[in-house]
């Protein structure tokens, strides 16, 4: 057999994009929110002794919300400067409250065990299993924990919660703690008359335990060790005069980057080569930081301008309609892809004066149907309709998915009963047959 190897040389030419790493952290720029922004800013700074960061005044920002009076509100002001977590409020009231013995020693090792929400996170037997304590030394430790602040921390489970804070609540309906005990799987079901025959009482009645049960929390230590979501700092600022709408970049809500000249002159008079490439290199560093804030804030932008263009009944008219948009529109009409658009509109705000809206809120795809002026009407506009109309309806005959599809139709909203159903079910409202009140 004769073996034979062909060796040959040809040119081939492609096309093929390499994402840098500086190209790649500029698309990440791009998705971050002011807050990521500041993060990533300041890492930068810890890293590029020629990077000064000059943080923005919050407190000297934007036009505040106004209260129901008109008065000037200052969020800012509302969020205490120290906020203890769920877990050190515990051991305080523990410390205080509960004497220094074995039993103590117990609620301290349950509470290591609460998480953020204020549930118990282990099983009593595997509790008694790691500690060594009896059973009922443990349920004692727990029942110590039960009486804490707030009321319902070391719940086991929803329902222990809802029935430690009704116990604790002098509001509560006389027969709720019964039937969160006794009927909890047939209220979450609603199943009212079948509870009412139980407890010979009237349907009006567990009603009235419903209510109240609205009233209370789910995840009572939810609210203990974090500001995260009490303010929102908005990327652009609208404007609205008349009919003239205007929308600028908040600027001042961003973080400022400085060049340390003196520092880099004084650095410069070195011979040492090393010294001087590293000086050029940090150099570049800070002007790709400054260029790519910039870029970012210039396309979040020229996004927001683009938004309210195909959107400028939202901001013009009280009922806040919305028409369908889709990310590819934008894009475009600014000349850049779609993950781009998607990048600025993700956890990016926009403040008017009748709230703060996430950019992303403003997209939304078409639906069958037109209004009377021939124009498509968006998903969130029908979502809107039908939140009117389960709002208006009569509680003791709620309007079922196919009545709610006659009436959207009677407007010329030709929808599916599927598809209602679908939206019903987006907007967390239940079905006609739970939403029936007996009062």
């Amino acid at each position: 057999m004769k073996f034979q190897q062909n060796f040959s040389q040809a040119q081939k030419q492609t096309q093929k994009l390499a994402l840098t790493q500086k190209l790649q952290q500029s698309i990440q720029v791009l998705q971050y929110s002011v807050e990521e922004l500041s993060a990533f800013v300041d890492s930068e700074a810890l890293d590029n002794p020629l990077i000064e960061v000059i943080e923005p005044n919050y407190t000297l920002q934007y036009n505040k919300p106004m209260s129901g009076s008109g008065t000037e509100v200052n969020y800012l002001s509302q969020i205490p400067d120290n906020r203890l977590s769920l877990f050190e409020h515990l051991l305080d009231q523990i410390h205080l409250n509960y004497r220094d013995t074995y039993l103590r020693t117990l609620v301290l090792f349950l509470v290591e065990y609460i998480d953020l929400n204020g549930f118990l996170k282990i099983t009593l037997e595997n509790a008694c299993e790691e500690s060594g304590a009896s059973p009922i030394q443990m349920l004692d430790a727990l029942t110590l924990i039960q009486q804490l602040d707030p009321p319902g921390v070391g719940a086991r489970n929803l329902q222990e919660c809802l029935m430690l804070q009704t116990e604790r609540d002098d509001r509560a309906p006389a027969i709720a703690y019964l039937v969160l005990e006794e009927h909890f799987e047939e209220l979450v079901a609603r199943k009212w008359p079948e509870i009412a025959k139980a407890l010979a009482v009237p349907v009006t009645e567990i009603q009235q335990v419903f209510d109240y049960i609205q009233t209370l929390t789910p995840t009572p230590g939810a609210s203990f060790g974090s500001t995260e979501g009490l303010y929102i700092i908005p990327d652009v600022l609208v404007k609205i005069d008349g009919e003239e709408i205007q929308v600028v970049s908040n600027r001042r809500g961003m973080p400022e980057v400085k060049f340390q000249q003196s520092y880099f002159e004084q650095m410069a008079q070195s011979q040492d080569p090393e010294v001087l490439k590293y000086l050029e290199g940090k150099k570049q560093d800070f002007q790709w930081l400054q260029k790519t804030i910039h870029q970012r804030g210039d396309t979040i932008l020229r996004v927001a301008q683009a938004i309210i263009t195909h959107q400028r009944d939202f901001f013009l008219h009280e009922q806040r309609p919305l028409k369908p948009l889709i990310l590819k529109t934008i894009a475009d009409e600014l000349e850049v892809h779609e993950s781009t658009v998607s990048r600025a509109v993700s956890g990016k705000y926009m403040e008017t004066s009748f709230g703060v809206f996430e950019l992303k809120s403003f997209f939304s795809q078409k639906v069958g149907g037109q209004n009377g002026e021939g124009e498509d009407i968006s998903a969130d506009t029908i979502k809107q309709r039908l939140q009117e109309l389960i709002a208006s309806e009569n509680k003791n005959k709620p309007l079922s998915d196919q009545k709610l599809v006659d009436l959207l139709k009677a407007e010329s909203l030709a929808l599916s009963r599927r598809t209602v159903a679908k939206y019903r079910e987006a907007l967390g409202i239940p079905s006609s047959a739970k939403r029936k009140r007996f009062d």
